[in-house]
């Protein structure tokens, strides 16, 4: 049973000439570590997983596993809308020596019913050497994977959990019907005090990035008992969401790593960096001036 409660969506670091720097990798991966995170999605949206060649994923999900050494659990992205190359590629990743699960979103484009999905995730689970994790997240696959595919689903000996990213009804209703060996994330930063409070495993998070030290203690405090203190990190970090997600992930991110000592580089295409303008309203609205994030987002 997996026991991260905050599971950093780390981006994957670029260097100067587009290529991965597994360096600066480093560097942030122990970062993370230091601020909060227990675990790690590698390979996710974040990690600007479709515009990564098979190789590169294989090397980063590779040398990801050695940089980590076993400090944090590791869930690698390795789904498609193609089942037949998921399989595949899935049960490649799954002999990768660190990587504990797989994370395998619901087929995009194609649009399956809900038969499709089930027939898709049980050929992929039964190809692979270790669990999977399903990836519901209609705003970007195009079609919605319902709660009775997610529960019956759950009861696949290979299926270990499930990142939501949909209603905080929905995720009620599956932490509720779901076995407690089960595991019930949320992949929605702004949700992530309430996926604890309904008794969900925690957060697939963005926002860990830059305020993981603020939900750290936001999970803690609630642990403890303190739940006001763990409403009012959570009212803190709710704009703080809405500022990171205002463009094309991750660009917001990659660009206050980049300006406050974590170079991760540059986004690759389809999403372009930020522009000045861009920069400085972002700079305004997670209003990091005591850390000097302005002056340097200006420069």
């Amino acid at each position: 049973m997996i026991q991260a409660d905050i599971m950093t969506a780390i981006v994957t670091p670029f260097g100067d000439d587009g290529k991965l720097d597994f360096a600066r990798l480093d560097k942030l991966t122990n970062h993370l570590l230091e601020t909060g995170s227990k675990g790690f999605v590698i390979g996710g949206t974040t990690g600007e997983t479709p515009t990564l060649s098979h190789d590169e994923k294989i090397d980063l999900y590779t040398e990801f596993a050695k940089i980590v050494h076993g400090r944090a659990e590791i869930i690698a992205g390795t789904g498609s809308n193609n089942t037949a190359e998921t399989a595949s590629f899935t049960k490649e990743v799954s002999e990768i020596p660190g990587i504990d699960y797989a994370l395998v979103v619901v087929p995009y484009y194609n649009k399956p019913d809900q038969r499709g999905m089930i027939a898709h995730f049980t050929t992929v689970a039964k190809a692979s050497e270790i669990p999977l994790f399903i990836y519901n997240i209609p705003g970007r696959t195009g079609v919605t994977m319902s709660n009775d595919t997610v529960v019956e689903l759950s009861h696949n000996p290979n299926i270990a959990g499930v990142k939501q990213c949909t209603t905080m009804a929905d995720f009620e209703d599956l932490v509720e019907r779901t076995d407690d060996d089960f595991a019930v994330y949320t992949g929605e930063d702004a949700q992530a005090l309430f996926a604890k409070v309904v008794g969900g495993n925690g957060v697939v998070s963005v926002i860990s990035h830059v305020y993981g030290k603020q939900m750290r203690e936001m999970y803690d405090s609630l642990d403890n008992g303190d739940y006001q203190r763990a409403g009012q990190l959570m009212r803190f970090l709710t704009p703080k969401v809405s500022a990171l997600f205002s463009h094309p992930s991750p660009s917001c991110v990659k660009a206050v790593l980049n300006a406050t000592g974590y170079p991760v580089g540059s986004c690759r295409l389809p999403i372009l960096p930020l522009n000045d303008d861009e920069l400085k309203t972002l700079a305004g609205q997670l209003d990091m001036k005591a850390d000097a994030l302005l002056p340097k987002l200006r420069a």
